[in-house]
């Protein structure tokens, strides 16, 4: 379908601890991660909009992609990528989305995939998801 936003599969912030156990997960995250926390952006709720506000996309992979490539490129306006982000929040209308969600999610987010938490929610209208994120980045 799409090849993952970022290349980078290794991230020097933020590792998954030696000894931590990966249990069966319900979608593609990392129960626990480890971060080197010197420097942190946090993008507020993004959804699938254009410059001009209009909604992107009628279907849950259409408006993921779109809400996932908005989130880049604000991350980017900090010098920061999708592989900085350890710790993602994501808020679905409708939870019978959630593996068509997933499957977008885990072929654009680079490993170690973030820390997460998904709900179902009350969104604007014509929007399907919103999505928080925080970043770690290197001071540079």
């Amino acid at each position: 379908m799409t090849d993952r936003l970022d290349d980078d599969v290794r991230h020097p912030l933020k590792s998954r601890p030696r000894n931590a156990r990966q249990h069966m997960t319900a979608g593609p995250y990392s129960p626990v991660l480890e971060v080197d926390a010197r420097h942190l952006v946090v993008l507020s709720g993004q959804v699938a909009v254009d410059l001009e506000g209009e909604v992107i996309g009628t279907t849950i992979t259409e408006q993921t992609i779109a809400t996932l490539r908005n989130c880049a490129s604000h991350l980017a306006t900090a010098g920061c990528s999708l592989a900085d982000v350890f710790k993602v929040n994501i808020y679905l209308t409708d939870l019978v989305d959630w593996a068509q969600f997933n499957t977008v999610y885990e072929e654009l987010m680079p490993e170690p995939l973030p820390v997460r938490t998904a709900v179902q929610a009350i969104l604007l209208p014509g929007y399907l998801v919103e999505i928080e994120m925080w970043a770690v980045k290197a001071k540079g």
